[in-house]
């Protein structure tokens, strides 16, 4: 299983070369410090095993700072890693007809409203239907500053988030966006449903962020300020409306860690409805809003992933200068979800 993100906590690498993949330089970002090499190279390079970088770096395909490393090594802001590995066997990816809602689009970049239940690029398990399929398809020009399984990708949002992701056409403009990612000069705003309600309408989540010591798929909360491991974090939110055990809500990640806004909101109680990994579901049925039981004439799935959109995009245009702020509208399952709680729930 490749690890999902709904935000850019790894935006992926800008390289350089001529092959696919490499060689590759990559300067490590402070958000970033304490990881092991082999599993920031991993998240980086989903299409490669981790046993397989693991012997990469044993062989000296991959140097940090010039000088041979070791896979446990924990990378630190500023280093300099150089990689080669060996070609993908899967081919690249082709051009797919899959229909795209794109929301802006210019010469040098695009703004799409990705659906839910597509994977942003090709990794294993999902060599084809992404999202960088349907780009090559929709578009004549994409960068390919991070890669050809990459083209146009500047950040990331986890399969089952849907909402408005930026895409760039052409390399200048790719490294500007995700030096702006890197900056935190980009706003973003997402839209969530939680099961559980919020104690006030406004207010931050102030939690430090950390890898789960026994899931690797899960992150989780720690105040725990010695610990090397965990990262500070920050979502800022604000309540849209309120039903009886269940909350709307918008969140502006001040940080962009893994799974931050999912993570953030369970460690308050709040779990995003639908979250199978916070929430140990992965639907909502209407008899879970409507209080009958399951299974009764009528019962049906509302909502079959999480609760969560990418809502807003804001940021400078690095090619016009201009600030291009973009919103994508919420989706039918979304609004079907909070339509029943607004029929069922509502206080």
């Amino acid at each position: 299983m490749s690890e999902e993100f709904e935000e850019d906590d790894l935006s992926p690498p800008i390289t350089a070369g001529s092959s696919r993949l490499g060689p590759i330089h990559i300067d490590v970002k402070i958000r970033a410090e304490g990881m092991r090499l082999d599993r920031f190279l991993v998240l980086h390079f989903t299409e490669f095993s981790r046993s397989l970088i693991q012997d990469s770096i044993e062989a000296g395909k991959i140097t940090v700072n010039n000088k041979p490393s070791k896979a446990s090594y924990k990378v630190r802001h500023g280093d300099q890693l150089h990689i080669q590995l060996p070609e993908p066997t899967h081919d690249l990816p082709v051009p797919e007809d899959i229909p795209l809602d794109v929301l802006y689009e210019d010469d040098w970049l695009a703004l799409v409203n990705k659906p839910a239940n597509m994977v942003v690029h090709p990794a294993k398990g999902n060599w084809s239907g992404t999202l960088v399929n349907a780009l090559q398809f929709r578009f004549r020009e994409l960068s390919n500053a991070n890669g050809t399984y990459r083209a146009g990708i500047v950040h990331r949002l986890d399969r089952d988030t849907s909402g408005v992701i930026l895409i760039a056409k052409e390399e200048q403009t790719h490294r500007e966006l995700a030096a702006a990612f890197a900056d935190r000069r980009v706003f973003k705003e997402y839209a969530a449903v939680t099961s559980g309600e919020l104690d006030r309408d406004s207010d931050y989540i102030e939690g430090r962020i950390k890898h789960h010591p026994h899931d690797r798929v899960k992150m989780l909360v720690t105040n725990d300020q010695n610990d090397e491991e965990a990262k500070d974090a920050c979502s800022f939110y604000e309540v849209v409306e309120r039903f009886r055990g269940h909350t709307f809500v918008r969140v502006q990640p001040r940080t962009g860690r893994t799974h931050q806004i999912r993570v953030h909101l369970a460690s308050v109680g709040c779990t995003v409805m639908a979250d199978k990994v916070y929430g140990g579901r992965d639907r909502v049925m209407l008899s879970d809003v409507n209080g009958m039981l399951p299974g009764h004439e009528g019962d049906h799935a509302i909502i079959t992933r999480q609760a969560l959109h990418a809502f807003r995009l804001r940021f400078q245009h690095p090619r016009l200068g201009k600030w291009i702020e973009m919103e994508a509208p919420l989706p039918e399952d979304f609004q079907s979800l909070l339509q029943a709680l607004r029929t069922h729930r509502k206080k």
